[in-house]
């Protein structure tokens, strides 16, 4: 079943022009290119009995867990084939498994594409729930030295929010 589902893998990233590596035999790492996380790593695992599919979003938050831990959740409910889960130290991943049977050049562009709008779609939500001072101080900082602040645009109305004295429900 591997080799069959070496070549579907294959044939599917290869039609889709997609960059990826073979680390191991058994092992794809695809880069799927977005716009707000300029581009999610997935690995996809080929097994006796289907596939696995995990993709880093982001580290640990690091405030406000809480909250990002309940967006997650609800989010999770309209995902596709793949669920937001937590590793060890908290980085947040998407994982999916999909049976061998169920592999097919459609299933895979499919799954693929939820990871994609999903890490990509919820990134700069993720960023602000659990980044917003270090987002702030980076800003301080960057303004302070006269650095660009072209990728931390999506944020200015933190740093507005906290120098008008609002926080928009984030801390602060």
């Amino acid at each position: 079943m591997t080799d069959t589902l070496n070549d579907v893998v294959d044939t599917t990233l290869r039609d889709r022009e997609l960059e990826f590596s073979r680390p191991g035999a058994d092992t794809f790492v695809v880069e799927l290119p977005g716009e707000k996380k300029l581009k999610t790593t997935c690995m996809l695992t080929l097994g006796n009995h289907g596939l696995r599919i995990e993709a880093f979003v982001c580290r640990r938050p690091d405030e406000n867990d809480g909250a990002v831990h309940r967006y997650l959740l609800r989010r999770n409910r309209r995902l596709y084939g793949v669920a937001y889960t937590i590793d060890r130290i908290g980085d947040i991943y998407l994982v999916g498994r999909v049976a061998a049977h169920a592999v097919t050049p459609e299933e895979l562009d499919r799954i693929l594409g939820q990871v994609l709008e999903a890490a990509d779609g919820d990134f700069n939500t993720l960023l602000e729930l659990g980044f917003a001072e270090s987002i702030r101080r980076e800003w301080k900082w960057r303004v302070s030295r006269g650095e660009s602040l072209a990728n931390l645009k999506a944020f200015e109305h933190l740093v507005d929010d906290a120098q008008d004295g609002h926080n928009n429900g984030m801390p602060g």
